[in-house]
């Protein structure tokens, strides 16, 4: 596709989502709910055919050398898809958010003020590598009484394309306009330069993958930019704390998986408990293979650890968002060093603290600056699904308009109402 024709064709793409949005905004709820159950239906009974044309994409990203965590994040397993009509269910029976008024006042005009929860309009989304993006995407789009316009990377084009097709046909079922949720078609990058910069058709954009995608995006957009940037998440073990549940939650928070942005990138120790914690946690990091990229202090604790694989830290690793089976573990006085650290540090998506003591966990979420902060729990759970979102649309690392997990509510806006009877302004 030329350069023009991608200028038309997005341009064709804007017109249809505007004439959508606005039928996708006066939706009922059950109209929604029955395209969400449709969704979902439809995605466990072709559970087969999306996993041939996810194997195209996975075998042109292996010949095309992309990076292993990548690659993990581009299978649609049937686990993955699962969870992805679970999701769909999950929306279905959570209540309707859209044309709700909260905070009505009485005034002492006598008119009464509130305000009532819209949809945005039309969303555009960018992202990279998980085709599973584009049903979180889409299912959120329709409870919400959105419009959207999907841009997936090229290297997930077969698998999105067959998980659109799947969502137009669970729209039209329920009465909707197929046009409620597009996916771009081409791999062409004009596309993108087009969606971002498309205020007459497109209200929000939402990109979601690599810092560079983000930059690019926020520097370049012209419409208002909901930023998911990189996760390097902590976890800070306290003095005091539960050493047992402290060694299987740091244990998770790295390994349950590598590749998420919600996976704990570099773990602080206090002092005080860090010859007794080291240890244990460095043998469970040894036997699953995690390099460990440690501070002085740290790197001789551990040295005792049989088949560690042990690193010097530098400066960057304090920074950093591995994405893979490496953490960086540094030792701090307390609780006031470890959140000192992390606010300058982190990329102010998820952090946890893992103690017994209140008045520290207390300070830890008051004095913490990221979009998540947790209590003894794993830097994992920092997701739309295990929020009881129904889905997410990202993890928003901004403060406007909405921050942490993305699901319907930061899909929409509030505009004011009010309500009279003949009042009249003095």
């Amino acid at each position: 596709m030329n350069a023009l024709n991608t200028v038309e064709y997005m341009h064709n793409l804007g017109i249809q989502a505007k004439a959508a949005s606005a039928l996708m905004a006066s939706a009922s709820t059950a109209t929604k709910n029955k395209a969400l159950k449709a969704l979902a239906r439809l995605l466990r009974e072709h559970v087969e055919p999306l996993q041939i044309d996810n194997a195209r994409d996975l075998e042109r990203a292996v010949a095309n050398g992309l990076a292993a965590p990548m690659v993990d994040r581009l299978r649609l397993t049937p686990k993955v898809l699962e969870t992805c009509a679970l999701g769909c269910e999950q929306l279905a029976a959570m209540p309707d958010v859209i044309g709700e008024i909260i905070g009505l006042k009485q005034q002492p005009t006598g008119i009464r003020v509130g305000q009532m929860r819209v949809p945005l309009g039309v969303f555009g989304m960018i992202y990279e590598s998980r085709p599973n993006v584009t049903i979180e995407a889409a299912s959120l789009s329709i409870k919400s009484g959105n419009a959207c316009i999907l841009r997936g990377g090229s290297e997930a084009i077969d698998s999105n394309k067959a998980l659109a097709r799947l969502v137009a046909q669970a729209l039209l079922e329920a009465g909707l306009p197929e046009n409620g949720v597009q996916l771009v078609g081409t791999t062409d990058r004009e596309a993108v330069g087009q969606l971002i910069a498309m205020p007459d058709y497109v209200d929000v954009i939402i990109p979601r993958g690599g810092k560079g995608l983000i930059e690019r995006i926020s520097r370049d957009a012209k419409v208002p930019v909901i930023k998911h940037l990189d996760g390097n998440c902590h976890t800070y073990v306290d003095d005091p704390c539960d050493i047992a549940m402290a060694v299987k939650v740091a244990d998770n928070a790295k390994t349950n998986k590598y590749s998420p942005c919600n996976a704990s990138e570099s773990m602080l120790v206090a002092r005080a408990v860090a010859a007794e914690f080291l240890p244990l946690i460095g043998a469970v990091y040894a036997a699953k293979g995690v390099e460990m990229r440690c501070d002085p202090e740290a790197l001789a604790i551990l040295k005792s650890v049989k088949d560690a694989q042990l690193a010097e830290a530098t400066e960057q690793d304090w920074s950093e968002e591995y994405l893979a089976p490496i953490i960086s573990i540094k030792l701090v006085d307390g609780v006031d060093e470890a959140i000192a650290h992390i606010n300058k540090y982190s990329s102010h998506h998820t952090e946890a603290i893992l103690t017994t003591n209140h008045q520290h966990a207390q300070k830890f979420l008051r004095e913490v600056d990221s979009a998540s902060v947790m209590v003894n729990a794993s830097t994992r759970f920092a997701d739309g699904f295990e929020y009881g979102l129904g889905a997410e649309i990202g993890i928003s690392t901004d403060k406007f308009h909405a921050r942490g997990p993305v699901g319907i509510e930061g899909l929409t806006s509030l505009k004011y109402v009010v309500l009279g009877d003949g009042e009249v302004r003095a």
